[in-house]
């Protein structure tokens, strides 16, 4: 059933030519991202079963490689990221609600808190290559024994094995985050305009979603990569 002038005129923004109802159009929109979001599990979880496989066999220089990351830092990120799980839930509650001023408000904290995640992690970047923990040809590596640790035994070729694995799961996480900014970037024009209402914020909800997974998996990252050897 295509749209008449009357049906547009009516729903304006709220509804797209191709769809037949708003509930068709916010169903095919969810069931989209949902998707996309799979496809994104399939990705991180490919990422996640390498590092699994490295660490059950390099213990050792896993653990410590682990000594070598700045754990507190690292908890500040967590932190920070799951206070923009809330701001990003709450701005997908003021698009229900209908108040702009409050989604836009929202919007702004959450880019905050994710421009906050980013720069930390560049200061976390910037230690790795001054520390030449960069895997290459100046890789290098050096155990700091801290008082109580027992120095590991370690093979300085496999260290690189889990700097490899740090770098591209931050960096590919980094990357979401960035691509979660350019999101909420967008959202946040659109919402001054006045482009969400109660009857339509559907861009806001999906955002949300995707930006909810980027965090999740923050927080499967943490502990996996900054707490391998933090019992001992």
């Amino acid at each position: 059933m295509s749209d008449s002038p009357a049906a547009t005129a009516t729903h304006g923004l709220e509804l797209r030519h191709h769809f037949a109802t708003e509930g068709q159009q916010r169903d095919s929109a969810t069931l989209g991202m949902w998707l996309f979001l799979v496809t994104e599990i399939m990705f991180f979880g490919g990422m996640f079963c390498a590092y699994l496989l490295y660490r059950t066999r390099h213990f050792n220089e896993f653990a410590a490689g682990s000594r070598s990351l700045d754990t507190w830092l690292g908890g500040v990120n967590t932190a920070v990221l799951l206070v923009s799980s809330w701001t990003m839930a709450m701005a997908v509650r003021s698009a229900q609600l209908g108040k702009r001023k409050l989604l836009c408000l929202f919007l702004v904290l959450t880019m905050i808190f994710g421009a906050t995640f980013l720069g930390v992690k560049a200061v976390e970047y910037h230690a790795k290559f001054v520390e030449h923990h960069v895997p290459g040809p100046y890789f290098d590596f050096k155990q700091e024994v801290k008082a109580g640790e027992t120095p590991l035994p370690i093979n300085l070729h496999t260290m690189q094995m889990f700097f490899s694995v740090y770098f591209a799961m931050t960096g590919m996480h980094a990357l979401h985050m960035v691509i979660g900014l350019g999101l909420m970037t967008y959202l946040l024009i659109k919402s001054a305009r006045g482009a969400y209402s109660p009857k339509y914020y559907t861009p806001v909800e999906m955002a949300g979603l995707y930006w909810h997974f980027v965090d999740i998996v923050w927080i499967y990252l943490f502990p996996l990569l900054y707490l391998i050897d933090v019992h001992k």
